[in-house]
């Protein structure tokens, strides 16, 4: 509920602070005396439109500061951290802070954090509503009556029931419209998929392949480098034609010529020849022996050699398929912008997508028929939702209608309209509109709360309400503004005792000139207009039950307070019964 208000250069209020109590505190005093300046300073603090005119003269700046004290569950809280505003828990008081500076600016606070001007009303909407002849908020609000009427005579668990069969509809909706984009999709790459499946396919790439084939290839290719030494080596020794000298036939010539130096055996028997000196046969000798071991050698290498080049002939054929397989596997990975490690898992994934593809008229299927059983299982628990709203519309007719009479409304009709809506209109909250509709006078047709009814009429219709909604809602604090407007006597004593019925449940503060209204307050602010300095000023004064009586005789004899106003003050203040 509000506990504080300060108020600082509003109009003709200088300095003003007001404590608050529950229960219903009444605001009287003389037309003019700035009642509705206090009004304007609790609406600037929730939020309200304003401007500069509202500074008091001489000042530079209004401010206007309002303390409210809620449950630790009150949803407030849950909306100041949604808002990110920091630093208030469950249970703290809740400070609403207006400021307006001569340029027409305007500042809001919460709790001293500075916020945008919409937090703060939608904070503020959810403590206070005001009920004034001009304007009236919250139940001529028709986004509001839907829930009032849920909080009057619906169960919550119906409600909530019917929320979270919608939740789950539109949760199912979504992954239809995914699922058909994602085979949508998928139909359209269709050919392209099956093209590389194919071509992955045919390739069959292996785990590890590629290092195999790369260590296979550096083999292949250094066997082949062996193998060319070898062979090169081994035609150096084999003649190219008939014509080339090689080893082998130079040793084979010197050979022959040296051994015409040497004699024969025949010859050395019949000593046909001319005798070579000994010591040149020794050498010539030493010479043909030296090449004739170098014939041998030279043979020796040449079957080795021979050998040799057999042992490290190489498959060209392996190194270049060896080669086209690795150069075929590391294309196709670029081709698709991964390693060639990759592509086994990537064929299985085309595989899967073409799989899903496939099996697509399936899962449509499947996701369509869950689709329909939750707007069946919606429809019903919204059908459900419809019958109990119609009879709690019925109950909320007939008790508000019991409250009209006594409030001088005996000839209007009080109207719940549940209007269903279209299929795609449907929402969370059920399957029809709700809203309040008055008809003031017989033959007229019913209509919108805040444009059928006058200001008086408005304010009393409002009043029942209140009466018949007391507690159902978040609010803490409900202003009236002369609900006893253009009326008196019974009329007014019935005001009174109503809203002294609706501060039971909520605290209630009443703008009033009737005394009637005025004695059924738990508290009285008297606001008071005087000239102090040559400048006039409002006050607010906290009353006393003397003060009291003399206020309400004030306010039933007029400028004179006679002995007969004060017994009748006197009255109003004793016992009454309900």
């Amino acid at each position: 509920m509000l506990t504080h208000l300060s108020i600082r250069d509003v109009v003709l209020i200088e300095k003003l602070d007001l404590p608050f109590h529950a229960g219903l505190t009444v605001l009287t005093g003389e037309t003019g005396a700035g009642k509705s300046i206090l009004l304007d300073s609790l609406g600037l603090a929730l939020g309200e439109r304003t401007n500069s005119r509202i500074i008091r003269s001489g000042a530079e700046q209004s401010s206007v500061t309002a303390v409210f004290e809620l449950p630790a569950d009150h949803p407030a809280y849950a909306l100041l951290r949604q808002k990110d505003i920091a630093s208030i828990e469950e249970g703290e008081p809740i400070v609403l802070r207006r400021i307006v500076t001569q340029e027409g600016r305007s500042r809001a606070y919460i709790c001293d954090q500075p916020v945008g001007i919409t937090i703060l009303r939608d904070v503020a909407a959810l403590l206070v509503e005001i009920q004034g002849q001009h304007e009236q908020m919250g139940l001529a609000n028709q986004a509001a009556h839907q829930s009032l009427l849920d909080a009057f005579g619906v169960p919550t668990t119906l409600c909530q029931k019917v929320a979270k069969t919608w939740d789950e509809w539109q949760h199912a909706l979504r992954s239809l419209k995914t699922a058909r984009q994602e085979i949508e999709e998928a139909t359209q790459e269709e050919d392209w998929l099956r093209q590389i499946a194919e071509d992955l396919t045919a390739l069959a790439p292996q785990e590890g392949e590629e290092e195999e084939l790369a260590a296979l290839r550096v083999k292949l290719q250094q066997d082949e480098r062996r193998g060319e030494a070898v062979a090169a080596a081994l035609g150096e020794l084999t003649p190219r034609d008939r014509r080339s000298a090689t080893p082998a036939n130079a040793l084979r010539a010197a050979n022959r010529a040296l051994s015409r130096l040497l004699p024969s055996p025949l010859d050395r028997e019949q000593a046909t020849t001319q005798e070579i000196p000994s010591a040149q046969q020794e050498q010539a000798q030493d010479a043909l022996t030296a090449l004739e071991k170098a014939e041998e050698y030279l043979a020796e290498a040449e079957t080795l050699l021979s050998r040799l080049a057999v042992d490290t002939t190489v498959d060209s054929r392996l190194l270049e398929e060896t080669e086209e397989r690795l150069f075929t596997l590391r294309a196709e990975a670029r081709k698709h912008k991964i390693s060639v490690s990759e592509l086994p898992n990537f064929l299985d994934n085309i595989n899967q997508r073409l799989a899903s593809i496939e099996s697509s008229t399936e899962a449509l299927a499947k996701l369509e028929e869950q689709v329909h059983q939750k707007r069946a299982a919606y429809e019903a628990a919204a059908q459900e939702l419809s019958i109990a709203r119609e009879k709690a519309a019925r109950q909320i007719e007939k008790r508000v209608m019991a409250e009209l009479a006594p409030l001088k409304l005996e000839r209007a009709r009080f109207i719940v309209e549940l209007s269903s809506l279209a299929p795609e209109q449907w929402n969370r909250h059920g399957m029809e509109q709700v809203a309040f509709l008055i008809a003031a006078n017989p033959g007229q047709p019913p209509g919108p709360l805040g444009k059928v009814a006058s200001g008086g009429e408005l304010s009393r219709l409002m009043l029942a309400l209140k009466v018949v909604l007391a507690g159902r809602s978040s609010l803490t604090t409900l202003v009236f503004d002369e609900v006893d407007s253009g009326v008196g006597g019974a009329t007014a004593s019935a005001i009174g005792e109503r809203l002294h019925r609706v501060a039971q449940d909520v605290q209630v503060l009443a703008i009033t000139h009737s005394p009637q209204v005025a004695s059924r307050g738990d508290y009285q602010l008297r606001i008071a207009k005087h000239v102090k300095q040559n400048h006039t000023q409002t006050s607010a004064t906290l009353l006393s039950e003397e003060e009291r009586r003399e206020e309400l005789a004030r306010m039933l004899a007029g400028t004179t307070v006679t002995d007969a106003a004060r017994a009748a003050a006197d009255s109003l203040l004793g016992p009454t019964t309900p």
